[in-house]
């Protein structure tokens, strides 16, 4: 753009300069008088002729000057107007360009910020891991540690305690199961007034706890035990036996039938302490039967030992 003023400015001095020599130039009478010095003063008729076509030529080239020189300057001053308007283009595209810069940069910034606070959520979530980690490696060493404790106090049983443990458990095992006629078929009662029935058909007797002479069972162990008896005769008739514990009635199994089959079951569990005993009794007036099939029985066995404690509790 300045290029282009500069330039318009030395073809308008440029111009004024061809003005005054054209304005202030050689006259006629210069021009004739210098041709005549020039010719000797010979020929003057061509002089005149020369003299006459050497001005006209000469107007003729200033005018078709000029009209070039104003031809030029009218371009000239077009494309400086045409680059003004680009330049005022240029310009408000640069102003709208240069705002977008701005709101671009501000972005920026403002994703810079967010991706600042995110790297830092992420350094104390790695922190946080770090130290949950670590936590968990002591929890597993402890975990490891105690385990070998344990396997190390196992390992260190020796033989004896082995053994007095089974001896421990072969005590809990106890158990029995016996039918009432021990062969053949009979009834027993009715009489008079209660006895204790005497259950010879043992089936099993572990811990040898039951007596199936007296038919009297003897805890050998303080605990919690479970017993069940079962009655079976035939019409008509009444069959009624009961559970004792230490001469005490606990659970009656009773059953009448004006004929064929009858039969009753009952049961209890059983707090004994040690030399406690439980029996089964016939009530009187009533009769049971038994054969090789065993409908009449009595039953019992160990559920659990228990410590004093949890007698307290209980």
């Amino acid at each position: 753009m300045k290029g282009l003023v500069c330039l318009l400015l030395l073809l308008e001095a440029f111009v004024c300069v061809i003005q005054h020599q054209v304005d202030g130039g050689l006259n006629e009478n210069e021009i004739s008088q210098q041709l005549r010095s020039e010719d000797g003063g010979q020929n003057t008729p061509q002089t005149d002729t020369l003299r006459y076509e050497a001005s006209t030529d000469s107007q003729q080239n200033y005018h078709l000057f000029f009209t070039d020189i104003h031809a030029a300057l009218r371009e000239l001053t077009a494309t400086v107007t045409e680059q003004k308007t680009n330049i005022r283009e240029l310009t408000a595209t640069v102003t709208e360009q240069k705002t977008i810069n701005r709101e671009l940069i501000a972005t920026v910034t403002e994703q810079k910020t967010i991706n600042r606070e995110l790297i830092a959520t992420v350094t104390e979530q790695k922190t946080n891991i770090r130290a949950l980690e670590t936590q968990l490696r002591e929890q597993q060493t402890f975990i490891l540690e105690e385990m070998n404790k344990k396997d190390d106090e196992i390992s260190n049983l020796t033989l004896s305690q082995v053994e007095e443990l089974r001896k421990e458990n072969r005590e809990r095992e106890i158990a029995f199961s016996a039918g009432l006629i021990q062969s053949g078929s009979d009834y027993i009662g009715p009489f008079t007034s209660e006895i204790t029935l005497s259950y010879r058909n043992v089936f099993t007797n572990i811990g040898n706890a039951y007596n199936p002479i007296t038919g009297i069972f003897t805890a050998p162990l303080k605990g919690a035990y479970m017993f069940r008896i079962s009655v079976f005769s035939h019409g008509p008739t009444h069959s009624a036996a009961s559970i004792f514990k230490n001469g005490e009635r606990v659970v009656l199994a009773y059953a009448g039938q004006p004929q064929s089959e009858l039969n009753s079951s009952n049961g209890a569990v059983l707090i004994l302490e040690v030399g406690d005993v439980v029996y089964v009794k016939l009530w009187s007036g009533t009769r049971i039967y038994d054969n090789d099939n065993s409908h009449s029985t009595f039953s019992g066995f160990l559920l659990f030992p228990l410590r004093e404690q949890e007698l307290c509790r209980m």
